[in-house]
């Protein structure tokens, strides 16, 4: 079950809005087969793992491991429940039970009901932390958040100015852009566009950009911002207009318009997970909401004297890394 979630893990970044998922197969004491859900509507973990298995005859006698309960439903690909069973294996052990009502425990029915000895709870927990995401999406209705922000070594977090660069180190920006691409969002307000004038994307890592979304009730903000130049998918959440023109889309909404709003209509859309680069009100109102599950912060060496002063956790750190020149201390809520 440790490889197979060592496998699901490489599909990181590459299947939401589906779980990551590693599958492998064993007979007697060898691993005949194995694979992982690689990219959204393709193949999942059990398909890969038994067109791995070079000798199909050994199935009936063989146990798959499985990081998530198969699926029992039709998507963008068939049932893997029914693979199973059609396959004839003697004996599944999974991890996680699924979450998704239309997977949930009917996935182990149809196993059972084939005679297929089930057994569940093997590194359970391991293989939720893993797939948080997907279970913060499917349990509270929500994308996973992840706050992110830099700051001086006195506590600020931009100058009076609003300017901030450059507060991290190039790691840091680079672990950055990393995380970027295994996510499937990112939201900045209008202050940190205005001044910033951020891009968003992943040009320091090889992977996807996440969607950008930015919060510009008024429609104030300048056209030629790297926010608007259509590069990657955008939201603008405002409250004068909806439209969608090419890669940028405006969605009106209320002018009281909450983070609980927010998460709601990125959840409607299926987006599991969120990063929150904004300046300090905007994070400030994420942490005094508790609609956040990661803080990861990082502290540069140099001091500003005064400023923006950075955001608050009231809690210790649960991990601490040196990332070059910075510290990044990482919080979990709960």
């Amino acid at each position: 079950m440790r490889r197979a979630l060592e496998l699901a893990s490489w599909g990181k970044g590459q299947v939401s809005p589906n779980p990551m998922v590693g599958c492998v197969i064993v007979h007697g004491e060898k691993i005949i087969g194995e694979g992982y859900h690689q990219a959204y509507g393709g193949p999942h973990a059990e398909v890969h793992a038994i067109n791995s298995v070079q000798d199909p005859r050994l199935l009936s006698e063989a146990t798959a491991y499985v990081t998530l309960e198969p699926c029992a439903h039709w998507g963008k690909t068939p049932p893997c429940a029914n693979l199973l069973v059609e396959m004839g294996l003697k004996k599944v052990v999974i991890a996680a039970v699924d979450s998704n009502p239309l997977v949930g425990g009917k996935g182990i029915e149809i196993l059972k009901n084939a005679g297929i000895s089930v057994e569940t709870g093997l590194l359970e927990k391991e293989a939720r932390w893993q797939n948080r995401r997907f279970f913060t999406q499917m349990e509270k209705k929500r994308p996973y958040v992840i706050l992110k922000w830099a700051q001086t070594q006195d506590g600020f977090v931009a100058r009076k100015d609003y300017s901030s660069k450059w507060i991290s180190g190039s790691l840091s920006r680079q672990l950055v852009h990393k995380w970027r691409a295994e996510e499937d969002s990112i939201f900045v307000g209008k202050n940190t566009a205005l001044h910033d004038d951020p891009r968003l994307d992943v040009r320091d890592w090889v992977g996807k950009n996440p969607i950008r979304i930015v919060l510009d009730l008024r429609l104030e903000l300048p056209q030629n911002l790297h926010l608007f130049d259509q590069s990657t998918p955008t939201i603008c959440f405002n409250s004068k207009e909806s439209k969608v023109e090419k890669n940028l889309e405006l969605i009106k909404v209320e002018t009281e318009f909450t983070v609980s709003a927010l998460l709601g209509e990125l959840h409607s859309r299926k987006i599991q997970s969120l990063i929150v680069e904004g300046g300090n009100r905007v994070l400030s109102q994420f942490i005094c909401a508790g609609l956040w599950d990661e803080a990861r912060v990082f502290t540069s060496k140099t001091k500003f004297g005064d400023g923006i002063p950075a955001p608050h956790l009231n809690q210790n750190p649960s991990e601490t890394l040196t990332i070059g020149e910075n510290l990044l201390n990482i919080y979990y809520n709960g």
